[in-house]
């Protein structure tokens, strides 16, 4: 396997300092001393312009002078001298610069000059980390490439941050502690170059690093970043601390738009990503530790056990509080809890095991509910009481502790008594929390990232297998007039055909011009009705009392036409009045009303809101935000997370509300802003759901300005949807009936059973080794697609009655430079001779060239002449592997054969 472009960057053999330093208490002088008193074996090269020797080592006016490749070269100079190291680096053959102290004590215009440099050093094929204030270490290659004057162990957890001061307050925490650090990377506040996604990239294929901390201050590239993290997160442990919420926020017309903060949509992007999110330094260091202790949570269902009732009670309160459910015991639990316990325990959850707890007793407990399938979790809390034993209890959880995978969060009340235990407890690796609100927030904290994982595993399938497809045409074409025109606010009847051309279903709404067409159309509709005005100078209403309900008669319909237009003037004296929308007055018993929004967030895109409507929606506060697309378990996680939520199952006297038709509208709205990158915004509400069906009463909808371009399909998301679009029927030259499209994640047990049915030969020929099927992992990975950074498209023959047959699969894999891809592929035995590969690649190689790349390249063994034949015959040149005769390297200028 060949290594990650940014492998010599990490895991340099030979770096340039450049700035070098024997001066006193320099920065040069510093990261120097840094670099030669670590265990880096490569060769470190001192660059001043003044000396001859720095360090004792022979030093060079410029990289140029010196004789031997470089790789890295760590520049320390001001920044009126890049662009000349930059021309120098290029000369030289340097590929990656990284910049330590640049941007310290500087002014706007000197950020417009190191903008202009790295541009300049992009066009040289230069890479450019930073600028940093504090460097690079990189523990397991003995690298520390910083100016960092304190101690650091080696250890398994990388940590990238945008701020110096936390990384320096992070190392020094740590090394008290005895945590230790595979990487650490200051980024500087801007990422000029390299960014979180390429490196988050790295880090994942770093085998010495389990885990990953990320401080942010800002994201630039939504899709990129976002892309990136959930690569990551799928491979390890994620932690992120997001700082600067107090500058973010989102504007727009709607009230989702105004009551949203950057903040909110950036945890939904988290969540979506699958990673943990801390929001305080404190929470920060104690994850750390978490992580560190390798602590993971199935759940979110706690269990407590106490030697004394009131804080038994008052961590529960805390739970209850932080919305941590207590689990609850199974019978044959609270059977033995029974047999082993005194009688006057709590006889439930918390477990109070009386005041004068043994060792025994409490490791009994403890063992009991950790073996509980209802439990996720155990906090366990001692009180330093008469007859109880703190060492030796402590000495047992220990024990207990590694015995399990559950989290096993313990608390030795008081100080005095209880500081050798809580001496064993650092000693022993196991966190140890002096309030159980530490404890539960933690385990909260845990729950939630289990959360994110199931939420990072969801790839929405394409609603058109099973529903009515929407009319994507005539809704391009209506957006296309409405562009036109420069319409920036929609027309309610016209958001409402917009919904219908989706399957959403809405109430019937008529524009009249008139009060006599106003007067037809509500007796042409049945009384009683509804009347709005329709302006594109409001977006809502109701602000000038514009929405009358319960007309009932003719006579009601001309009189209230005429208020609302007399009121409308007159608040609004310039108003533009496109005329009154008539609709019938629909009033379902049971009915729930939602609402559902649609806001840009300006970095990650579309994001949708879901809470309550009406005037409720003022009152519970308490919504659902997530990023599109969904799928039927995203939907039922935002209805759980809203105040109204509990309310659309049976509730009081209500039946139940439609959840089938409820879901499905959601899925249509995410499916509706995923395919119309014009829709600014979106706002439904009332959105009734009642037991027969849903209904959307009102719609507002703001499109993009009409003179702002496009993006591509989907380049306004930051999460590639499912692109059904690829799906297509073919004819093979036999005869067969066959049809190809992308990989889905419900196709695991299907790429399973093609791999055991391929030969050794194929398999061989595939994955390099002699494997008979794909471990759990490697399939969860082969079929879990982040569509934007990888494709894999499989033919399929279907067979009546029978499963599905994978015929073959190809995939390809993007660089982080997004420029290039690898692939793959593979063809069943009993299908080869018959052109699929040619197929299949072409198929590729259209799909590579819509995302924008530019070469293919691909690794294929010298024996495998059937594909060596193959690859010339697609146009690839083909060539031996320097470093492995057995292996023959492929590429394709996908550019080229486009132009061709």
């Amino acid at each position: 396997m060949k290594p990650h472009p940014l492998h010599s960057l990490f895991s340099p053999k030979h770096i340039a300092v450049i700035g070098a330093s024997d001066r006193s208490d320099s920065a040069g002088q510093r990261l120097l001393t840094n670099l030669l008193a670590g265990s880096f074996n490569g060769k470190i090269t001192p660059v001043n312009n003044r000396h001859k020797v720095v360090g004792g080592l022979t030093a060079y006016a410029d990289v140029t002078k010196i004789p031997e490749p470089v790789d890295v070269a760590i520049v320390l100079t001001r920044i009126s001298t890049l662009n000349t190291i930059f021309k120098q680096c290029a000369k030289s053959g340097i590929r990656f610069v990284m910049l330590v102290k640049t941007l310290e004590d500087v002014q706007a215009r000197d950020r417009a000059t190191l903008k202009r440099a790295v541009d300049k050093a992009k066009q040289l094929g230069i890479r450019v980390l930073g600028p940093s204030l504090l460097g690079l270490i990189r523990s397991n290659v003995g690298l520390n490439a910083s100016i960092y004057n304190g101690q650091m162990h080696a250890g398994n957890l990388a940590v990238v941050s945008q701020s110096s001061a936390l990384c320096t307050a992070m190392l020094d925490w740590a090394s008290s502690r005895d945590i230790g650090f595979s990487t650490v990377l200051s980024l500087g506040e801007h990422t000029w170059d390299i960014d979180f996604g390429e490196i988050l990239d790295f880090l994942v294929n770093d085998r010495a690093t389990q885990a990953i901390l990320l401080h942010i201050n800002q994201v630039t590239h939504g899709r990129r970043f976002m892309s990136a993290l959930r690569a990551a997160a799928r491979a390890k442990p994620v932690l992120v601390i997001k700082s600067g919420h107090a500058e973010d926020e989102v504007i727009g017309y709607t009230q989702a738009s105004r009551a949203l903060n950057n903040s909110e949509v950036f945890s939904s992007v988290l969540a979506r990503a699958g990673v943990l999110e801390v929001r305080s330094i404190s929470q920060m260091f104690v994850a750390v530790k978490i992580l560190a202790a390798n602590y993971r949570a199935e759940g979110e269902r706690l269990a407590i056990v106490c030697n004394g009732l009131g804080l038994g009670i008052l961590a529960a309160d805390t739970a209850y509080d932080m919305h941590v459910p207590l689990a609850q015991l199974t019978p044959e639990t609270v059977a033995a809890l029974n047999d082993a316990l005194p009688e006057n325990w709590s006889h439930g959850n918390p477990v109070d095991i009386i005041g004068d707890a043994s060792p025994l007793r409490f490791r009994t407990a403890v063992k009991l509910c950790l073996d509980d399938p209802n439990v996720d979790g155990v906090l366990v809390l001692f009180s330093p009481q008469n007859g109880t034993d703190h060492l030796a209890t402590a000495q047992m959880m220990v024990q207990l502790q590694s015995e399990t995978q559950k989290p096993l969060l313990l608390s030795w009340m008081g100080d005095t008594k209880v500081q050798e235990s809580r001496a064993l407890f650092a000693r022993s690796r196991r966190v140890h929390f002096n309030s159980p609100d530490q404890a539960i927030e933690v385990f909260q904290r845990l729950g939630r990232y289990h959360r994110n994982q199931q939420l990072l595993l969801q790839t929405p399938a394409p609603l058109t297998d099973t529903q009515l497809e929407p009319d994507y045409d005539n809704a391009h074409k209506l957006l296309a007039l409405l562009r036109e025109s420069q319409t920036r606010i929609v027309p309610e009847n016209v958001s409402k055909q917009l919904l219908g051309l989706f399957g959403i279903h809405t109430n019937r709404t008529m524009l009249a011009y008139s009060e006599e067409a106003a007067c037809e159309m509500a007796n042409s509709i049945g009384y009683p009705v509804v009347l709005k005005i329709d302006s594109p100078d409001l977006f809502y209403k109701s602000d000038i009392d514009g929405v009358r309900l319960n007309i009932n008669n003719e006579e009601e319909v001309r009189a209230t036409y005429r208020q609302i237009i007399e009121t409308a003037q007159k608040v609004k004296p310039k108003i533009h009045i496109n005329g009154i929308t008539v609709q019938p007055m629909y009033q379902p018993k049971h009915a729930r009303e939602l609402s559902v929004s649609v806001t840009r967030d300006p970095v990650f895109g579309p994001v949708i809101t879901l809470g309550a409507g009406g005037w409720a929606g003022n009152l519970h506060q308490r919504r659902a935000i997530a990023l599109p697309p969904l799928n039927e378990m995203l939907v039922d996680d935002m209805l759980a997370h809203t105040a109204i939520g509990h309310t659309l199952g049976q509730f009081k006297n209500m039946p139940p509300v439609d959840h089938i038709a409820l879901r499905h509208a959601l899925l249509r709205i995410s499916e509706m802003v995923c395919e119309l990158p014009e829709i600014a915004e979106l706002e439904i509400d009332p959105f009734l759901a009642t037991p027969e069906g849903v209904m959307a009463l009102d719609a507002r909808m703001v499109l993009q300005q009409g003179d702002e371009p496009l993006p591509g399909r989907y380049g306004h998301m930051a999460i590639m949807p499912y692109p059904h679009f690829l799906e297509k029927e073919m004819t093979l030259k036999d005869g067969t009936e066959v049809y190809i499209r992308p990989l889905r994640p419900e196709d695991a047990d299907m790429v399973q059973a093609f791999v055991r049915n391929l030969s050794d030969e194929s398999r061989y020929n595939r994955f390099m080794s002699s494997i008979k099927q794909l471990s759990q992992s490697v399939l969860v990975r082969f079929t879990q697609l982040d569509y934007d950074r990888e494709m894999a498209l499989v033919m399929i023959k279907e067979h009546p009655g029978g499963a599905d047959e994978m015929l073959g699969i190809s995939r390809y894999t993007t660089d982080p430079d997004n420029e290039v891809c690898e692939f793959a592929i593979s063809i069943s035995d009993d299908w080869q001779g018959r052109g699929i590969g040619y197929i299949m690649m072409n198929a590729l190689f259209d799909v590579a060239r819509q995302q924008g790349l530019k070469t293919m390249r691909g690794e294929i063994l010298t024996a495998n002449t059937g594909m060596q034949k193959l690859t010339r015959k697609l146009g690839f040149s083909i060539r031996k592997d320097p470093d492995d005769n057995s292996i023959c390297l492929v590429e394709k200028p996908l550019i080229e054969a486009d132009g061709a």
